[in-house]
């Protein structure tokens, strides 16, 4: 059975670095699209960024110019790392793939397999 571990959350000030990482395993996800989201107390899951299998990237505007998604096929590893963080970034980050290889969906609905998140908390 297919599953993605996220690791690398924690607390850190705000201005501060985190990179989050994403290990698959049961299958390869390495012709699939991957994506991070992310969910705050009260609020819906949001798209944060996502990463074709041909390497292609797209970001929301909240995070982009700030956050680097990549992936290593051979590891079957995504990544995020997460630059000049704020208190607004604080929430439990998902990582997801999609059976798609090339989506540019940002709807958590096209994404079939999650992993069980990951908390990153920026303070002030």
């Amino acid at each position: 059975q297919a599953q993605l571990v996220e690791s690398g959350g924690g607390s850190v000030q705000a201005g501060g670095s985190l990179r989050l990482s994403c290990a698959a395993s049961g299958r390869t996800f390495s012709r699939s699209t991957m994506g991070w989201f992310r969910q705050a107390p009260g609020k819906e899951r949001e798209f944060v960024a996502s990463i074709w299998w041909t390497g292609s990237t797209y970001y929301a505007d909240a995070v982009k110019g700030r956050f680097t998604i990549s992936r290593d096929n051979a590891k079957n590893t995504v990544y995020l790392q997460m630059n000049s963080l704020k208190p607004e970034d604080t929430a439990a980050y998902y990582c997801a793939a999609s059976d798609s290889a090339a989506t540019y969906s940002r709807s958590a609905n096209s994404f079939g397999h999650w992993g069980q998140g990951t908390q990153v908390t920026v303070s002030s």
